[in-house]
């Protein structure tokens, strides 16, 4: 555990990693070699993004969104031992429910989200409840995966839960939604002191009509990363143009008791749709952040992000330079 760096956890020595390019000025840079995932990765998944990973015995653990090729996504397990190369498993996760019945996802499963708290590794993603609501499974051994109870009612996306209890609860960001393209959408804050019943929501963060690019809605990304100033969470920002929606990336820092209350947050974008597999594609014009593994000692930070609902992608940066960059230093 780091007790001196900026960031509260782990060591990953073998975090994916690229130094940014001589003479860039970027805060968040792409892998020169993206995308580490493409179209027909494996078996009938036509596409695979938007998907988690997490630092697993030396190596990487994914849980992995898959359009098949009826168009309808689910959910993959994957393992990798440098985090850019997957094997990923050709059928989908075989959920069974508390009593250990084979349970399946109602139509579809899309944008996981990966943590580990204490010895539980826990999956968040969104399925039909009947229409799109957040669900929550858990497992221990990527053998027996098990669905627990939904945490909150539809209609809702994005959930994304915080690494480790704060003040005796488990706390869940999420985005009330309607039951389509929603045109719509704020950062909620829920806790719970069982994973089974939740309350106290709070108001997090909100869109903001002057900065175009997260006019339209916003959505947490991946799980957030405890620093000693806040939590550092990167989110989702939509602007609808002439030619529809454009997601791009941004970062806000969290207080670290009171995680409704935002300290920090970018004003520009920190990566928007540029490249052409970002661009182009089955959804154009997506940059969706799902995954950010931090290695503590060096502050180095890997983010997997889906890039026009066809491909997995990465980004990197500095957390100092982060941090600082939020406080507009």
């Amino acid at each position: 555990m780091s007790k001196n760096a900026t960031v509260v956890g782990e060591a990953i020595p073998n975090l994916p990693w690229q130094e940014r390019a001589e003479g860039s000025r970027e805060v968040l840079w792409r892998y020169s070699e993206n995308p580490i995932l493409g179209w027909n990765p494996v078996g009938r998944a036509a596409r695979i993004f938007n998907s988690a990973a997490w630092p697993h015995e030396g190596g990487f653990v994914g849980v992995f969104r898959a359009d098949h090729r009826n168009a309808m996504p689910d959910l993959h397990f994957g393992r990798s031992a440098d985090g850019v190369q997957w094997e990923i498993d050709a059928e989908v996760i075989p959920w069974q429910n508390e009593a250990g019945e084979r349970v399946y996802n109602r139509n579809y499963a899309y944008d996981p989200r990966l943590v580990k708290i204490d010895e539980t590794f826990y999956v968040i993603w969104c399925d039909d409840f009947p229409g799109p609501s957040i669900a929550l499974g858990q497992t221990k051994d990527f053998k027996t995966w098990v669905k627990l109870e939904r945490p909150l009612m539809p209609f809702n996306r994005n959930g994304v839960l915080f690494p480790r209890k704060i003040g005796g609860e488990y706390l869940l960001l999420s985005r009330p939604s309607d039951s389509g393209h929603t045109p719509f959408g704020d950062i909620l804050l829920s806790h719970s002191r069982d994973l089974t019943y939740w309350g106290k929501h709070r108001l997090v963060m909100q869109r903001q009509p002057n900065n175009w690019w997260e006019s339209t809605k916003i959505g947490a990304g991946p799980i957030p990363i405890e620093t000693r100033e806040g939590w550092l969470l990167f989110y989702h920002g939509v602007i609808t143009n002439c030619n529809g929606y454009v997601y791009s990336i941004g970062a806000a820092l969290l207080d670290l008791e009171d995680p409704s209350k935002v300290l920090y947050r970018t004003h520009d974008y920190l990566l928007s749709p540029e490249m052409p597999y970002e661009t182009v594609g089955f959804v154009p014009n997506v940059t969706f952040p799902c995954a950010a593994l931090c290695d503590a000692p060096t502050g180095r930070i890997c983010l997997y992000y889906g890039a026009a609902d066809s491909y997995t992608a990465l980004a990197f940066c500095q957390v100092d330079e982060l941090l600082e960059h939020l406080k507009g230093k």
